[in-house]
């Protein structure tokens, strides 16, 4: 049986780019006892307010159609966001050579985050400045943004 976020991503794409964006993740967790199905959403120069809309309007009339979800959830439509979270291969791939911020599990060399420069991805394992961070030791790996 496929996944929640694979069908939903599946039915998600082609509504997502005929409104001129791209589907960068589907999230489908519990939190606070309610269950959240969450598209997230690019596009050259952000995404506004106006995009999440045009997206949210035929994607939540496609979901109730399709009904990949036999339970109750609440729907959203945002941005992926200046600190969007990399999870899959292709979101290192678009994201080489930005400065990251790595989250582990556990310290290493005393600490439990750092920052610098994705420099490779492999197999789960990530690059920054060249220090290989090992999949089971990654909690979470963002963009990096300063102000």
């Amino acid at each position: 049986m496929a996944k929640v976020t694979d069908m939903v991503a599946a039915l998600a794409a082609p509504v997502v780019e005929r409104c001129g964006c791209a589907l960068w993740d589907v999230e489908y967790v519990k939190e606070a006892g309610e269950w959240y199905l969450r598209i997230y959403i690019d596009k050259e120069g952000g995404v506004s307010i106006d995009d999440c809309e045009a997206v949210s309007r035929p994607l939540s009339d496609l979901l109730d159609e399709a009904d990949p979800i036999p339970t109750s959830y609440l729907f959203e439509v945002s941005s992926a966001g200046l600190d969007r979270a990399l999870r899959k291969p292709e979101h290192f791939e678009t994201c080489m050579g930005q400065q990251v911020d790595v989250k582990l599990y556990r310290p290493q060399a005393g600490s439990k985050e750092y920052t610098g420069v994705l420099t490779g991805y492999q197999d789960g394992d990530v690059l920054v400045d060249d220090r290989r961070f090992e999949k089971k030791d990654v909690a979470q790996v963002r963009l990096h943004v300063s102000f």
